[in-house]
C-alpha cells in the first residue's frame, strides 16, 4: 500500500509546522474550547514525548489568533457564532525543554534569553530590576499596549528541578522559580490564561504553593486524553497506515490494531477512563512498519535510574494487582521521599489499573508490553552486574532451553546470573535482590512463554508453559533443593496440570547466599 503522500509528524512539537506542512493532525482543539470556557491557570502532568509540547504550540497559535491554522477543526466550529473570537493575545512561552541545567546559573541564562527577546518585542528597558520584576513589567506594558492579559505557557517546567542531583543547585533552582512565577499571582489582573506542564508537579515548590489556585488536571477525567492518542482517533485518523502495517507484519487490520492495543495502549490518567496509545510509539511504528520499543528505546531518565538505585525497589509489587497509591502521592513528587512509586507513575512507567472509590486510592501496573519488558531489561544490569559490564541475561537461550526441556542448561544459566548478585550487609536487601532476579528473568520469559509468577502461600513460585512442556519451579535461599521439591509434592502443584498431554518438570532450586551459588537443582519428572 502506497502511503507516501501521508506525512507523519514524527519528532515535531510545533502546530504551525504539522498544519502548513501537510502533517496528519489528531485534533485535540475542543480541549482549548473547555479550558478557556472553564477557568484561567492550569497544570498538566504528563510523561515525555506525550505530546505535552505540541498541545502547548497549539494554544500558543491559538492565543495568537491564528484562525487560519484552525480551519476544519473542532474549535473552528465551536467558535464560529463567537464575535470575540480569534483575538491576539500577548504570549509569553517559556520553553525549559531545550536546555540542561547541570551548570551554575543555567537556569537563570534560559530566563534571561526569554526576557531580552520580549524587551526587544515590546521595547521595555530591564533597567536594575531582578528577572521577575523585568517578567512583571513586561506583563503590565503587555496589557497596556494591547488592552489585553497576557498568556503565559510554560513546558516542562520541571527540567530545571529533575536534571540537578546536587541539593544546594536544587535549592537554588527552585528559589529562582519562586521569584520569578510569583508574578503570575501578583499580577493576575493582567493575565488572561496560563498553562504549565511538566512530567512530575514538584510538591512544595512555590510555582503551586503560591500559585494556589492553579487547577491540576493531570488526573481529571474531562482531560484523560488530552494528550496521547485513544483507539477510536487511532482508527479515524490512520486507517491507511494500519492497513500498510498490517500487510508488512502479515497480519490482517483487526489483529494489527489488537497488536498495537497489547504494545503501545494502556494507558490511563483518571479512574475509569478510556486507554491511551502512546503518540511517540504509534507513529514510529506506522513510519518504519514494524512493531518495536521506540518510546523505551529513547532512554530511561538519569533521575528515574537514580530514584531506582536509593529506594530498595521491589520489582515485584508492580504486578499483583494489589499495589494502590492515594491521589496525593500520584500528583506531588516529594524529593525527600523514599518511595518511587509516583515518580514511576507521572514519568510512564507505572499507569492506573483500578480505582478504590472508598479510599480515594489508585491500583497501579505497567501501561502496555512495551513499557514492561522494556523498563525490566532496563532493571537487569542493575542487579545482574557491575556498572559498567554488560548483563549476562541471554532471553534468547533461556527460551530456547526451556522449549527443549533442557534442564542441565537453565541450571547452568541460573547459577551463571546469581553468581553476579551484590551482596550488602543487609540480609533483607540480599533476600530482595534474589527475588528480584527471578521475578525479572520469568517477566522477560513471558514474552516467548506463558509464565506465571506467584508469591501467596499454596502456589509454587514461578509456572512457565511452553508447547511441549510445562515447568514448575520452587526457589529456596540456605535450605535445600530437596526440601524446595518436597513442597511441590506436598502442597499438589501439578495436580491442574494431571490431564496435560505435556511434559511436567517439577523444579527445586537452593541458592547458597554463602558461597554465591545455586548448591541444590533438583528434577523430578511427572509421572
Amino acid at each position: 500500500m502506497d502511503i507516501s503522500n501521508r506525512k507523519l509528524p514524527i519528532g515535531l512539537q510545533d502546530f504551525e509546522d504539522i498544519r502548513k506542512g501537510g502533517y496528519l493532525y489528531v485534533d485535540k482543539t475542543a480541549y482549548i474550547y473547555r479550558l478557556i470556557n472553564s477557568g484561567k491557570p492550569y497544570f498538566l502532568s504528563r510523561p515525555r514525548r506525550f505530546g505535552k509540547s505540541l498541545f502547548l504550540s497549539t494554544l500558543r497559535a491559538f492565543f495568537e489568533g491564528k484562525k487560519e491554522l484552525f480551519e476544519g477543526l473542532a474549535i473552528a466550529e465551536l467558535q464560529k457564532d463567537d464575535p470575540d473570537a480569534w483575538q491576539e493575545y500577548p504570549v509569553f512561552y517559556i520553553d525549559f525543554n531545550r536546555d540542561e541545567y547541570k551548570s551554575e546559573s543555567a537556569i537563570e541564562k534560559v530566563l534571561e534569553a526569554h526576557l531580552v527577546k520580549w524587551e526587544a518585542e515590546y521595547k521595555t528597558d530591564p533597567g536594575n530590576f531582578t528577572l521577575a520584576g523585568r517578567f512583571q513589567n513586561l506583563i503590565e506594558i503587555a496589557y497596556k499596549k494591547t488592552g489585553k492579559g497576557a498568556v503565559v505557557l510554560v513546558d516542562e517546567y520541571d527540567k530545571a528541578l529533575l536534571e540537578v542531583s546536587d541539593s544546594e543547585r536544587l535549592e537554588h533552582n527552585k528559589e529562582v522559580f519562586k521569584g520569578f512565577f510569583s508574578t503570575l499571582k501578583s499580577y493576575d489582573r493582567y493575565i488572561k490564561f496560563v498553562f504549565i506542564t511538566g512530567v512530575t508537579k514538584f510538591s512544595k515548590v512555590s510555582i503551586f504553593s503560591d500559585l494556589n489556585q492553579l487547577n491540576d488536571i493531570s488526573l481529571d477525567k474531562a482531560y484523560s486524553s488530552i494528550c496521547g492518542i485513544t483507539e477510536k482517533e487511532l482508527v479515524a485518523n490512520f486507517g491507511p497506515e494500519i492497513s500498510a502495517l498490517a500487510e508488512s507484519e502479515t497480519l490482517d487490520d483487526a489483529a494489527c490494531v489488537s497488536e498495537l492495543k497489547k504494545m503501545y495502549d494502556g494507558y490511563h490518567f483518571s479512574h475509569h477512563s478510556e486507554g491511551i496509545y502512546n503518540p511517540f510509539s504509534i507513529l514510529n511504528a506506522f513510519s518504519k512498519k514494524e512493531f518495536g520499543m521506540y518510546w523505551f528505546s529513547t532512554g530511561t531518565p538519569t533521575f528515574l535510574i537514580e530514584k531506582l538505585k536509593s529506594s530498595g525497589f521491589d520489582a515485584k509489587q508492580f504486578t499483583t494487582d494489589e499495589y494502590y497509591e492515594d491521589e496525593a502521592s500520584l500528583t506531588d513528587y516529594r524529593i525527600e521521599s523514599k518511595n518511587p512509586v509516583p515518580l514511576f507513575y507521572q514519568t510512564g512507567y507505572l499507569t492506573i489499573k483500578g480505582f478504590d472509590k472508598e479510599f480515594r486510592s489508585y491500583a497501579l501496573g505497567y501501561p502496555n508490553e512495551e513499557v514492561k519488558y522494556g523498563f525490566l531489561k532496563s532493571l537487569a544490569p542493575y542487579y545482574l552486574c557491575d556498572e559498567n559490564d554488560a548483563s549476562p541475561l541471554d532471553v534468547r537461550n533461556f527460551v530456547k532451553d526451556l522449549r527443549k526441556g533442557d534442564t542441565d542448561s537453565l541450571r547452568e544459566r541460573f547459577t551463571a546470573l546469581f553468581a553476579r548478585l551484590p551482596y550488602p550487609k543487609d540480609e533483607r536487601v540480599v533476600e530482595q535482590n534474589f527475588q528480584n532476579v527471578i521475578y525479572i528473568v520469568f517477566m522477560l520469559l513471558g514474552q516467548f512463554t506463558m509464565t506465571e509468577i506467584h508469591s501467596a502461600r499454596g502456589r509454587a513460585d514461578v509456572i512457565a508453559e511452553t508447547d511441549d512442556y510445562i515447568y514448575i519451579f520452587e526457589f529456596k535461599r540456605d535450605k535445600s533443593a530437596e526440601k524446595a521439591l518436597q513442597q511441590i509434592e506436598d502442597m499438589g502443584y501439578a495436580k491442574p496440570y494431571a490431564a496435560d498431554r505435556r511434559t511436567v518438570l517439577k523444579i527445586g532450586v537452593n541458592f547458597d547466599s554463602k558461597e554465591r551459588t545455586i548448591d541444590g537443582w533438583e528434577v523430578r519428572k511427572e509421572v
